[in-house]
């Protein structure tokens, strides 16, 4: 069903506008043509992108896409969301039903260089993680040699799985779904005796279907899966739009620039910061946007912090700490080009 709702709603968006590709026009130009930004998202993944009882969507991915419409067009809720399976989300970015794929994808080399689209930037970092009923005593991966393991069809974890049980010897017996989402459903249904995805993605679960007193996530990780928004190869203007306000996020924290406090910024004299906001002019000439993007990005969503804190972090369900997501000064990965 899920599959089904999916393509219903991306042939929908389909014809709302002729894709970029077929136009020969930058997909920059179609979307102010349009007035809205349309995403390619998980079907619902708490903390990433969910909708609620009111058909809103929220989380970090939906900021994405909310932080590249309010560049784009001033308004950050100029977005339309669609839910695409793992199976999906890749063809839907190729065929132009979408602007952007920002759906918890890992980016790797042959996604990259090989299916027609390009990443713009890592907007998390995480690896994959296996959860097991607490019952079961697990404290270790080798222990789950001879066990069933559920995982998701059309996802990096598959081969990643198969290889790290091959190389130590153990036998694993997979269960694979096509629907992440009737792969939660039989595995807290007793399907298997784990199941395997990305580390948020587990925290997610747990969270969102109030599953932690009976199972848990095994602290060992077997990869690395760092996580992006995709766009087509070749539309190098819409590319870079997505990939600075990634950055423009990330140069606020680093700045201390929050929506509380942008106005107070602009008005300083911090260079780097009077650029940022646009005060200072040059980066909206050189991105085909207005002077005010990067302004427009933070105080309508906020800086990177922001996002992470009330989506993933202490301020959500997840209560995920920033690790790797912490920005480089702090101890993580997260390094924002300079905005000049």
């Amino acid at each position: 069903m899920q599959t089904i709702k999916g393509l219903a709603v991306a042939a929908a968006v389909a014809l709302l506008a002729v894709p970029a590709m077929a136009q020969n026009k930058s997909t920059l130009d179609v979307v102010k043509a349009r007035g809205a930004v349309i995403c390619g998202v998980n079907t619902g993944l708490g903390g990433f992108s969910l909708a609620d009882s009111q058909g809103k969507w929220k989380g970090l991915d939906v900021d994405m896409c909310g932080a590249v419409a309010a560049a784009v067009l001033g308004d950050a809720t100029k977005i339309k969301m669609v839910p695409l399976s793992a199976q999906q989300r890749f063809t839907a970015l190729q065929s132009g039903e979408i602007d952007m794929l920002v759906r918890n994808s890992t980016v790797t080399l042959q996604r990259d260089a090989g299916l027609g689209i390009q990443y713009t930037g890592v907007n998390f970092y995480d690896g994959q993680g296996f959860m097991v009923p607490k019952k079961l005593n697990v404290k270790d991966l080798k222990e789950l040699g001879g066990a069933t393991i559920c995982v998701a069809q059309g996802t990096t974890h598959e081969a990643n799985m198969a290889g790290y049980f091959r190389s130590r010897n153990l036998q694993i017996k997979p269960v694979v779904f096509e629907s992440q989402d009737v792969m939660y459903d039989a595995f807290f249904g007793g399907r298997c005796d784990a199941m395997t995805q990305d580390s948020s993605a587990l925290a997610s679960a747990l969270a969102t279907r109030n599953k932690a007193a009976d199972y848990m996530v095994i602290p060992e990780l077997i990869s690395k899966e760092p996580l992006g928004p995709f766009v087509r190869r070749g539309d190098d203007q819409w590319m870079a739009v997505v990939r600075w306000s990634l950055f423009a996020m990330l140069e606020a924290e680093e700045k201390g620039v929050t929506q509380a406090n942008v106005d107070e910024q602009a008005k300083g004299n911090d260079p780097a910061v009077l650029t940022l906001l646009g005060a200072k002019a040059g980066n909206g000439k050189a991105l085909g946007l207005d002077e005010k993007w990067a302004y427009n990005i933070i105080k309508q969503i906020g800086n990177y912090s922001e996002s992470f804190e009330r989506n993933v972090g202490q301020g959500s369900p997840l209560k995920l700490t920033r690790g790797v997501n912490a920005l480089w000064n702090k101890g993580g990965l997260m390094y924002p080009i300079p905005l000049r």
